[in-house]
């Protein structure tokens, strides 16, 4: 198939990373176009909508010391509030023993985003040309040619680059066919980067009243006894509908079932946070690990503290600095974090800049 015409940027992956670069690029007037495996923008950032509410099914907070989200929240006019944090938390042991009062919200002092994070990849792919992002894209192969690279999608076509930008884990990037081959000690470093999140699972249950707050309780709890090990206040900063949110601990081969995991969900709810508890009007449940565009075979094994990330040194300088690494799990400051996704934008930025 006959290449299209070439491009300056080709960003491969549509997440909080690759938007920002595309975000930077439009500002300028700098030529480029975004392609995303998925058939939406926003990668990890994922929100549930219910009624006027929105929630986080990735990640949903951001903190105090990270200035590159608190800056672009404010250039966006976006709006952060306070997660909610009075009062106690809900301690369930292993015997699935039920108390109350044994803390407070582990939360207290982060911020969340009104109208969910995804207001933040809504607001930078509007600023977007529409003609410049292809949805539904995958990029199967990268081919290194005489002006730059050559990238093959899934499909089949093809498109011509000066410099590639993968966005997207580093596990993925080394799902993808180089020609010529990268160095073996290149794709080692690749595969051994864990990628933040990728083998977690997330429940939201949504609720017409924020009845635990009328009992006292923050809506914080953590379990020895699962399927959920920490669960918090998911709600709006304003009005409802209302929520509570839960990581997964049960390993993803134990989780398969989603029936099976919803009915033990629902369980735990209601010993956590008595009969209301188990009457969501809406139950949503994200399990990352078995998608295709954020996780791998290798990212199923559990994490035991946050990885240490930034560039491996053996990425070194690829067939001339043509294909350059973003995402968070290459930010050395704030990998894994949404702003270590910016961080990494910011970096790639300086090199396009520099050539």
């Amino acid at each position: 198939m006959t290449a299209a015409c070439q491009v300056k940027t080709l960003i491969i992956g549509g997440g909080l990373s690759g938007l920002a670069v595309a975000h930077a690029l439009t500002k300028q007037g700098a030529a480029f176009e975004l392609i995303e495996a998925r058939a939406r923008l926003g990668g990890r950032i994922m929100t549930e909508r219910q009624g006027t509410a929105s929630f986080d099914m990735g990640p949903a907070w951001f903190w105090p010391g990270q200035p590159r989200i608190a800056a672009l929240i404010a250039r966006l006019g976006l709006t952060r509030f306070d997660q909610y944090a009075d009062g106690a938390l809900v301690f369930e042991d292993a015997r699935g023993q039920v108390q109350q009062g044994r803390g407070f919200s582990s939360m207290q002092g982060s911020w969340r985003l009104q109208g969910g994070l995804s207001a933040l990849t809504d607001a930078l792919t509007h600023a977007l040309p529409p003609e410049a992002v292809r949805l539904n894209s995958p990029a199967s192969g990268i081919a290194k040619t005489p002006n730059g690279v050559r990238v093959t999608l899934a499909g089949g076509a093809q498109i011509d680059a000066d410099r590639a930008v993968l966005a997207l884990p580093p596990r993925l990037a080394a799902g993808i066919t180089f020609v010529p081959e990268l160095p073996a000690a290149t794709v080692r470093s690749l595969q051994s980067v864990p990628t933040w999140m990728a083998g977690q699972a997330k429940a939201v249950a949504v609720y017409d009243t924020p009845f635990w707050r009328t009992a006292g309780l923050s809506g914080d709890a953590m379990s020895q006894c699962g399927p959920m090990v920490e669960i918090h206040d998911a709600s709006p900063a304003i009005g409802g509908p209302f929520a509570l949110f839960g990581f997964i601990g049960v390993p993803p081969e134990h989780r398969r079932d989603e029936t099976v995991l919803r009915h033990h969900i629902l369980a735990q709810l209601g010993r956590l946070f008595g009969a209301k508890g188990a009457e969501p009007t809406a139950l949503f449940v994200k399990d990352w690990a078995f998608d295709p565009y954020t996780a791998v075979e290798a990212d199923h094994a559990p994490l035991r503290a946050h990885p240490t990330y930034g560039p491996p040194p053996t990425f070194g300088d690829v067939w001339g600095n043509s294909v350059l690494f973003a995402g968070t799990e290459v930010a050395p400051e704030f990998g894994g974090y949404l702003e270590g996704a910016l961080e990494a934008a910011e970096a790639v930025l300086q090199q396009l800049a520099a050539h």
